[in-house]
């Protein structure tokens, strides 16, 4: 009973912490730090309930904390959103240091260029739809930059699969 509660929790706490992100992103331009905090907590406390080895916790800490330090410098950059970085890093934590990790930022990179594609074709057409009294958030409207927790959420969804820990869940169900 206490695995199956586990691999539930593994399989709804990431996908519905990206949802938040993504809507919030959406919406108002930010991502709250309780949501990636709650990300990189929950993945500490049900990693070693859910059968991962202490080593590849340490791995996978390793992943984050290699993502945090890339997406810090392009937020130095100004190139990524500090919301989009800390994000990013708390799903990092959940796929690894491992192929899993490469497939989640070659999608995010992917997911990303689509979102952007999409934002922009709306921005170029905002007044049109907005005539046909269609409202619209101000993140397509008006806003300089991408909402790219969208992407980040998009691609984490499309991935989560390939996470070592998902396996493991899914493992626990059957």
């Amino acid at each position: 009973m206490a695995d199956m509660a586990i691999a539930i929790l593994i399989l709804t706490v990431l996908p519905l912490a990206l949802a938040i992100a993504a809507v919030s992103d959406l919406f108002t331009m930010t991502i709250p730090n309780r949501i990636s905090v709650i990300a990189v907590l929950a993945f500490l406390g049900l990693a070693p309930f859910a059968g991962l080895p202490w080593p590849v916790i340490g791995l996978n800490l390793l992943a984050a904390l290699l993502v945090f330090a890339v997406c810090f410098a392009l937020f130095a950059l100004n190139v990524m959103g500090g919301g989009d970085a800390k994000l990013l890093t708390a799903t990092a934590i959940w796929f690894g240091f491992n192929h899993s990790l490469l497939v989640l930022l070659v999608t995010v990179g992917y997911v990303g260029g689509a979102v952007t594609l999409v934002f922009l074709l709306l921005r170029s057409q905002a007044g049109s739809v907005m005539a046909m009294g269609i409202p619209l958030p101000a993140s397509l409207v008006n806003a300089k930059k991408i909402p790219y927790g969208i992407a980040i959420a998009i691609a984490g969804f499309l991935t989560f699969e390939q996470a070592p820990i998902y396996s493991l869940a899914m493992k626990a169900l059957q």
